[in-house]
């Protein structure tokens, strides 16, 4: 590694790594108990409300299609208005529609809070992967995407005893404890949406937090970094809408998304269904066990994409994984065997996460990367809808989540397969490592 004899590389990175992450790893935190808690309160919600396995479905799902509606354009007004001013906007707005959706009293009401939920976070993620672009190197980015989307595992580790614990002891008013859930897990981000406005800074440029001679060295690092990717290329908004490469990567993380959000949702009901004597806590407990598990390899994993400096592999090597696990999550009766193959099947999926969206920095520019990342997101995403309704749907049918399972296997093995052969131009080497090797 090259040094600067004015600046301590690692020592700058740490810096600007801890100003950062810890602060986007909480706001993530808080998004993902927002749209997941839904999956804990059909515990009692389900029965309060009249929802049949079907429209639990569709209420799981219907976020995804007002988050898919708004992703591109909340990007595109995130790049005209700063990343400080708009994911605040996009914190405060989902904290109002959080609360208020724990006022609902039947599924219409709850479809409609749903949709707007989705459309209040839409473009959170892909903004906040694009953010991390201003001030990470592509060798970094694995890492650091990591750090930052570990809180999603993390946050069922946290949010699956939390919610089943307010639910099991939180009545007041005569309230139902999912109600309070509701409440209690929305107000974080009204609270996330203020100090995000005082916290984030726009881009290196703007940061006075770095001394001059840090913010030189990192925008010249960041210049020579976009320098050194010659397959990388510029496209205007349309274009990278429409690029074949483009919506090639969003099929895939179409498919990833199915896989993850199917047995994130379904998890609480999948693990109620062992016994029927398990408290909603008790089912909290147990749904921590997947994540705990997810967490520690997708951070391993992804620090090996960065060592190795190569991402297909990395990216396609878990879905198998994944596919697999779901196989035998599907065909098990045992409790035991069952967890163990639903923690399996999470690892892979999250382990596939991060060096999957290092894989756009390969051929797109950073200015571009903003609209692109946002496209992949928001089309991929469907997968939202289409996972959860699915299981639904088919649950609905045959009474047993048995198949639905099945069925996310087999996308996931499709979405291998893509994966591994995924190519971004006639001349473009198989992975970064190769292309790494043939510049020096």
């Amino acid at each position: 590694m090259q040094t600067n004899t004015a600046i301590d590389e690692r020592a700058l990175v740490r810096k600007i790594t801890w100003r950062i992450i810890p602060f986007v790893f909480i706001l993530y935190i808080i998004s993902y108990l927002d749209r997941a808690n839904i999956g804990y309160a059909a515990l009692q919600m389900n029965k309060e409300l009249a929802l049949s396995s079907e429209a639990f479905g569709f209420v799981s799902g219907i976020f995804f299609i007002g988050y898919f509606l708004f992703e591109v354009p909340s990007n595109v007004l995130l790049n005209k208005y700063g990343a400080r001013v708009w994911i605040a906007r996009i914190l405060v707005t989902w904290g109002i529609v959080a609360v208020v959706s724990a006022f609902v009293q039947n599924a219409t009401q709850l479809y409609i809070l749903r949709f707007l939920l989705g459309v209040s976070e839409a473009g959170f993620f892909p903004g906040i992967i694009v953010y991390l672009t201003y001030w990470f190197r592509a060798k970094e980015l694995a890492t650091t995407v990591a750090l930052f989307t570990a809180a999603i595992p993390v946050s069922y580790i946290i949010g699956a005893p939390l919610s089943t614990w307010i639910m099991d002891n939180v009545h007041w008013f005569g309230w139902s404890g999912w109600r309070w859930m509701l409440v209690l897990e929305g107000a974080p981000a009204l609270i996330g949406g203020v100090m995000c406005f005082t916290w984030l800074t726009n881009k290196p440029s703007d940061a006075r937090w770095l001394k001059p001679e840090e913010r030189d060295w990192l925008l010249n690092e960041l210049s020579k970094d976009a320098k050194a990717r010659p397959n990388a290329r510029h496209f205007g908004s349309l274009k990278a809408m429409t690029n074949p490469k483009v919506l090639y990567l969003s099929f895939i993380y179409f498919v990833y998304q199915c896989g993850s959000l199917g047995v994130g949702y379904w998890m609480p009901q999948i693990i109620k269904g062992f016994s029927s004597t398990l408290s909603h806590t008790q089912v909290g407990l147990i749904a921590m066990v997947p994540y705990l598990f997810a967490t520690i390899v997708m951070i391993f994993w992804s620090r090996n994409s960065d060592r190795h400096n190569e991402r297909r592999l990395h990216s396609a090597i878990p879905l198998a994984v994944a596919a697999a696990a779901l196989l035998g999550a599907g065909l098990t009766t045992n409790p035991y065997v069952s967890i163990s193959m639903i923690s399996l099947s999470l690892a892979g999926l999250y382990a596939f996460k991060s060096p999957f969206w290092a894989l756009p920095t390969l051929f797109l520019t950073r200015s571009t990367a903003a609209v692109s990342i946002a496209v992949i997101n928001s089309l991929g995403n469907l997968g939202g809808f289409v996972g959860p309704f699915a299981i639904g749907y088919i649950k609905g049918s045959g009474h047993s989540a048995t198949n639905g399972l099945l069925f996310l296997s087999g996308l996931l093995v499709a979405s291998f397969f893509m994966t591994l052969f995924i190519r971004f131009t006639d001349q473009t080497p198989a992975h970064p490592g190769e292309m790494a090797n043939q510049r020096h």
